[in-house]
């Protein structure tokens, strides 16, 4: 799954644009802002949206990074591109990360699509944990 930042460039799964401070920043508020929602989906007992709104967490912080890096995501599976991109740029102890980042975009996919009710509530505070880190990953790579 792993690719290069190239091999994602020429796989048009990526392209180089300017890179927007303005909706980096816009997108990073979203990720820090979608946490919070996730912190308080998870006091709740709403296991589900809290593992979702995490994820949306980690999309909205990667998106932030390519707009400040200056790509963006042009497949049709522009989540998956972003979570390669992820993997592609970020520091090798982040890596472990962006593998978590991918298993949450499937597993998204399973709540919002399907199967409601499959996360538990350790898993989903698993996923906010998580989620924070990453953002914080995403914040130390970015300067922000």
């Amino acid at each position: 799954m792993r690719m290069s930042l190239a091999e994602l460039l020429k796989k048009r799964l990526v392209e180089r644009i300017e890179a927007d401070e303005r909706l980096s920043k816009e997108l990073f508020e979203n990720a820090k802002k979608d946490l919070r929602a996730a912190e308080d989906n998870l006091k709740m007992d709403h296991a589900d949206w809290a593992l979702a709104i995490a994820y949306n967490a980690m999309l909205s912080a990667g998106r932030a990074m390519m707009a400040k890096k200056g790509y963006r995501a042009l497949s049709d599976a522009h989540h998956l591109a972003v979570v390669q991109f992820c993997a592609a740029v970020l520091p090798k102890e982040s890596s472990a990360l962006a593998s978590v980042f991918n298993r949450y975009r499937v597993r998204r996919h399973d709540v919002v699509y399907g199967e409601a009710d499959s996360v538990g509530s350790d898993e989903a505070k698993r996923a906010v944990d998580n989620a924070r880190k990453f953002v914080e990953s995403i914040e130390r790579t970015i300067g922000k």
